[in-house]
C-alpha cells in the first residue's frame, strides 16, 4: 500500500467521523485522534484535501443537517440542539452566513414556497414547459 494512500485512508476515517459524530460535542483532539495525527498536522493535511479546517467542515455538516430539519418542519430550538449547538444565536448567526436568512426566515421562506411553487421556478423553464405541452 503507497503511504499517500494510507495518510489519505486516515483523513478519510476523520471525515467520516465528523459525519457520524456532528451532533456530538466532539472537538478537534478526538477528530485528529481519529485519524492518528497531531493535531496541526491534522488541520493541514484536512484542508488541503477538503479546502477547508475540520471545524469549518463539521459546522458545515451541522447546518446543512439543520436545513434538513428545517425543512421537514422541526422547531427551531429543537433543531438547534439536536445537531449539536449549545447556543440559539450561534446556530442563527452561523446559519444566516451559510444560506443568507435566519432559520425562521427559511421556514417562513419554505412556506410561502409550497403555498405559491410556480414563483421560484425562474420563467425560461416555464415558458419552454409552455412551449412543449402546446
Amino acid at each position: 500500500m503507497a503511504p499517500g494512500f494510507y495518510l489519505y485512508k486516515r483523513i478519510v476515517q476523520a471525515k467520516l467521523f465528523i459525519d457520524n459524530n456532528s451532533a456530538e460535542p466532539i472537538d478537534l483532539d478526538q477528530i485528529s485522534d481519529e485519524a492518528y495525527f497531531s493535531k496541526f498536522h491534522f488541520i493541514r493535511l484536512f484542508k488541503k484535501m477538503y479546502g477547508r479546517t475540520p471545524h469549518q467542515y463539521l459546522i458545515a455538516v451541522r447546518l446543512e443537517k439543520a436545513r434538513q430539519l428545517l425543512t421537514r418542519g422541526m422547531p427551531v430550538s429543537d433543531v438547534c440542539v439536536s445537531i449539536g449547538f449549545e447556543s440559539l444565536s450561534t446556530f442563527s448567526g452561523k446559519f444566516k452566513q451559510a444560506f443568507g436568512m435566519t432559520p425562521t426566515a427559511f421556514i417562513a421562506y419554505r412556506a410561502e414556497q409550497q403555498q405559491q411553487p410556480l414563483k421560484y421556478i425562474p420563467g425560461c423553464f416555464i415558458s419552454n414547459f409552455e412551449e412543449t405541452t402546446m
